[in-house]
């Protein structure tokens, strides 16, 4: 199943390159050097990483491309991939709603076009769990005058495997002064092969306690999730508040947190 998914993932942006290979060769072989043409202002995601559990998501994109000449806003191409290069990409993403993987721009004023464009990632097509981490825009902006910018990576950004924590349970409650309360909780992680969240084994999490009054967790300790992604520790007594774990997630996996759990110490 995984290297049936990652063959599709893997021809769906060559696929994509040899479009833009046909796009791009007509205005790079007319003009020798780029201009002045610049692509600037590049956003993914309003700035966010793109957290994914399973099916669908979309990617809006967002930059500015400006030219002394104006920018031809129907040759503005950009595309997003995961790799170290756009011909050597291993999964990718086009711009929703034609081939060649056009943005929309407007003109902003005579040298200066505002330009957008939305992608879709979907689990078990183009997001497998190999692909999770740094992902890459490849934009090209072409002006009136010929001149042209090409920008590879224009933009880096994340798209993560979502993980999930379960609310944090603090027991026995109530409990006296001194003794020992139990906190547990699940750490689960998307398996975009599967499209299923298993347990998610081996993690660091931290466990916090924000005292009754504060208006800010602080940390107690880091605990190890088991095999089955299962968190328990123990802790004493000092006062009433709530507990809640905190898992700080990695270059390709989401952070999460726990909805604390109150503890009232007699």
């Amino acid at each position: 199943m995984g290297n049936t998914l990652h063959k599709r993932a893997t021809l769906g942006v060559v696929t994509g390159a040899l479009a833009l290979t046909a796009f791009v060769a007509p205005a790079a072989q007319a003009v020798p050097t780029a201009g002045d043409t610049k692509i600037s202002n590049v956003v993914v995601n309003g700035g966010k990483a793109v957290v994914v559990g399973s099916g669908k998501k979309t990617v809006p994109v967002t930059f500015t491309a400006t030219d002394d000449s104006g920018i031809n806003l129907k040759q503005v191409t950009v595309v997003l991939y995961h790799g170290a290069t756009l011909d050597s990409a291993d999964s990718g993403a086009v711009a929703n709603g034609n081939d060649d993987s056009l943005a929309t721009c407007t003109k902003v004023n005579a040298t200066t076009a505002s330009c957008k464009a939305n992608f879709t990632v979907e689990t078990q097509k183009n997001l497998i769990n190999s692909v999770a981490g740094t992902w890459k825009v490849w934009a090209l902006a072409v002006a009136k005058d010929s001149d042209f910018a090409k920008a590879d990576p224009a933009k880096t950004f994340k798209i993560q495997r979502q993980t999930k924590l379960q609310g944090a349970n603090a027991s026995p409650e109530p409990v006296k002064k001194g003794a020992t309360i139990t906190v547990t909780s699940k750490l689960t992680r998307a398996n975009w092969n599967a499209e299923t969240f298993p347990g998610y084994g081996g993690q660091p999490v931290k466990l916090q306690f924000k005292k009754q009054g504060a208006s800010a967790y602080t940390d107690v300790k880091t605990v190890k999730s088991s095999s089955t992604g299962a968190l328990k520790t123990t802790v004493k007594a000092t006062a009433d508040g709530a507990y809640r774990f905190v898992f700080a997630g990695s270059s390709g996996t989401a952070a999460a947190t726990s909805a604390g759990d109150g503890i009232d110490v007699k």
